[in-house]
């Protein structure tokens, strides 16, 4: 079976991609998303997420709402807002984030191989949400939501993916972010098999962000049954080269010191760490280097050396954070449900730490130096799995630009 295959591709007319193109449904919660889609009829937040369409205390995983879901999408296909690509297509995609520029391929990537790790995973999913992209997907007969992949940079791929985003988009909009979302349709058919050709000759791909949604996509094809080639088979992604991804810190914040005094807290954490105190914010510029503020003070903590092991998954920052001082000092065994502790996405600056602190919700907060794309490649290729809230990646996908139809 192809790792990668073109679909006939269900996206908006494109006199009408500005009014439908929406940002991804998981960023936003309901009362944000009624906010973003008030007065757009045709915002494909009325599809991702259709509760806003409904009385405002309906719960999100209700069965009214993937009903909804299916008939406001039905309805933009009967309006001509929608429409579906006459044969299967690939489509680049370029993201402009600033001076941040990077171009990847929409493809439908292949099930089998997510269940066999040529499509590598590196987080755990929760069921609860794996549900919920089961019952839209069952909805809708339709995956509207990308996959985030990645692939080791080869020039020659992206070589092609340049070479199309050379000719007239098809999309050029500006959401309202900032983000830049640029869309061409891969129309040469000789383009088209190198592109597959190329993926096919890869060992792996690798998922960064849309662990649930490619779960969900495995989980509809077993239920589908059939043979593997069937497009039901198949998952929405959209592809890029790994040295083009912008990976942002993932920031910790926690409400207490575990019962200590302050002086008592850093004279703890200086038997595993370096502790320097600075007259700015610390931004690490480094592996195995962390900020912290704590009373209106920054710190600069560099972990000793010899506490880095080999292991791709515990030298990881947010490993050693967890390691040797959340844990032994914190109290914090289990960061995925104590909680004591939350998580702030890097985008949001070193000033969203301190607003956090100085605001007496938390007692310390903590800044990360970035995981690189090679760290996620490397747990994955060892089949293992990074901590929870490990990898923040900006730019965000759009949904609404494209999506995959099951038959």
């Amino acid at each position: 079976m192809p790792l990668i295959r073109p679909f006939a591709g269900l996206r908006p007319v494109p006199e009408r991609a500005a009014d439908v193109v929406a940002p991804p449904y998981d960023v936003l919660n309901s009362a944000e998303a009624r906010e973003r889609a008030a007065g757009k009829p045709y915002s494909f937040l009325h599809i991702s997420k259709a509760e806003i369409d409904l009385p405002e205390d309906t719960d999100p995983y209700d069965p009214a709402v993937y009903a909804k879901a299916a008939e406001n999408l039905n309805s933009l296909i009967e309006q001509g807002i929608l429409m579906r690509e006459a044969q299967p297509r690939y489509y680049v995609y370029r993201l402009t984030m600033g001076d941040h520029v990077q171009t990847g391929l929409v493809a439908a990537a292949s099930v089998k191989h997510y269940d066999t790790n040529r499509i590598r995973k590196h987080e755990f999913t929760r069921p609860a949400k794996e549900d919920d992209r089961v019952r839209q997907i069952e909805a809708l007969n339709a995956q509207t939501g990308p996959v985030l992949l990645a692939y080791k940079s080869d020039p020659e791929l992206d070589a092609l993916l340049e070479k199309v985003a050379q000719g007239q988009p098809l999309y050029d909009l500006k959401a309202d972010d900032g983000i830049g979302h640029t869309f061409w349709i891969v129309e040469d058919d000789a383009i088209t098999e190198k592109l597959s050709a190329g993926f096919d000759a890869m060992k792996a791909i690798y998922i960064a962000d849309g662990h649930h949604r490619s779960a969900s996509a495995s989980r509809i094809a077993k239920s589908i049954g059939g043979s593997d080639d069937q497009m039901s088979h198949y998952f929405l992604s959209v592809i890029f080269p790994h040295n083009q991804m912008k990976i942002f810190d993932y920031n910790r914040v926690v409400t207490d010191l575990n019962g200590l005094s302050k002086d008592e807290f850093l004279k703890k954490i200086e038997t595993n760490f370096t502790c320097v105190k600075e007259t700015a914010p610390v931004k690490p510029g480094k592996p195995g280097e962390f900020g912290m503020y704590i009373d209106g003070e920054w710190y600069r903590l560099t972990i000793n050396a010899n506490l880095i092991p080999a292991d791709p998954v515990a030298k990881l920052d947010v490993s050693l954070l967890a390691n040797n001082l959340l844990e032994p000092v914190l109290g914090i065994s289990d960061p995925r449900t104590d909680p004591r502790i939350d998580f702030v996405g890097g985008i949001r600056g070193l000033q969203g730490l301190e607003k956090r602190v100085n605001s007496g919700e938390m007692a310390v907060a903590f800044s990360m130096y970035a995981t690189s794309m090679d760290d996620l490649m490397a747990v994955a290729d060892a089949n293992e799995v990074m901590p929870p809230k490990s990898t923040w990646f900006e730019p965000k996908l759009a949904d609404g630009l494209v999506s995959h139809v099951l038959d």
